[in-house]
């Protein structure tokens, strides 16, 4: 995700500050970026295609990494979440979400809540209004969005349904990428992210819409206005993830929240429209008959 070159000085999560870096227009080694993104592909598709557990395993994993990198922002500004009932929250939201459906999420989700409630007890009262909301927001951002993964990842066409949610919000960056190098001028919040555009959001949804309409119909045997639709607002909900995280980013002074993937920053710069369009997918997903909404 761009960050503009023109931004107030930041630093990175470990709090080193940020060089000058050369680059693309679009403020990234694009090189870097697309081979670390092929490789990511690659380890996604192996795991989905081989053991739905490996690939359980594999998000477990980001999400615990994205848990770290956010959480180590956030203390850098005096905010100091509940961990360790967040970690155990990640572990454990796969295997509930996948054999309990919606019920294992909730009782997930709520489980972490009430456990930080009372781990963040022990530091004293100064600061537990803040501290635990921040542990609760994180709760929301990962744990809980990553349940709805292993909702559609239970279905029987449960690797069809991730490689559609994921290859769409992949496009999303694709077509809002080229279309915003090519032709963006006109930004669309300037002051979190200036270097997102319309003409770049036009690209995202016109990207979106055409490979919705065809995997919907290849890989889901629906109709192809089904992944119209889907092209359409998932391409709403992957750029307002993005902005939430350039948001955060910019509220908490630092330019990334890790550096873990070369040419990308840290795996919450891949996740930032993942996670709110793992919750979409599976709503839409459902609306279309796809996906049973309770288990």
């Amino acid at each position: 995700m761009a960050e503009p070159s023109d931004a107030p000085a930041e630093s990175t999560a470990s709090g080193a500050p940020v060089e000058a870096k050369s680059g693309s227009r679009a403020g990234r080694n694009l090189p870097m970026a697309i081979a670390v993104g092929v490789g990511l592909g690659a380890i996604s598709l192996l795991s989905l295609f081989t053991y739905k557990w490996l690939f359980g395993v594999v998000a477990m994993a980001a999400i615990c990494i994205g848990i770290w990198e956010l959480t180590k922002a956030l203390a850098l500004n005096g905010i100091q979440v509940a961990r360790t009932p967040l970690y155990l929250g990640a572990v454990a939201v796969i295997p509930m979400a996948y054999n309990f459906g919606l019920i294992g999420l909730l009782m997930v989700y709520g489980l972490i809540v009430i456990s930080a409630m009372i781990w963040r007890i022990r530091r004293g009262v100064d600061g537990y209004v803040k501290d635990l909301t921040a542990t609760v927001f994180v709760a929301s951002y990962l744990p809980f969005m990553l349940g709805f993964v292993a909702l559609m990842l239970a279905q029987p066409l449960g690797p069809q349904l991730i490689v559609v949610f994921v290859s769409l919000t992949i496009c999303n960056d694709i077509g809002g990428y080229a279309a915003g190098v090519l032709f963006g001028k006109h930004p669309i919040a300037a002051n979190v992210s200036p270097k997102k555009s319309w003409e770049g959001f036009a690209g995202s949804v016109l990207l979106q819409v055409v490979v919705g309409a065809w995997l919907f119909v290849w890989l889901l045997h629906a109709p192809w206005w089904q992944g119209v639709i889907a092209g359409v607002v998932m391409s709403v909900t992957a750029t307002a993830g993005d902005f939430a995280e350039s948001a955060i980013k910019r509220d908490l002074g630092v330019k990334d929240l890790g550096n873990i993937l070369p040419g990308h920053g840290g795996l919450m710069d891949r996740l930032d429209s993942l996670l709110p369009n793992a919750f979409v997918s599976w709503l839409l997903f459902s609306i279309f008959g796809l996906v049973p909404m309770v288990t």
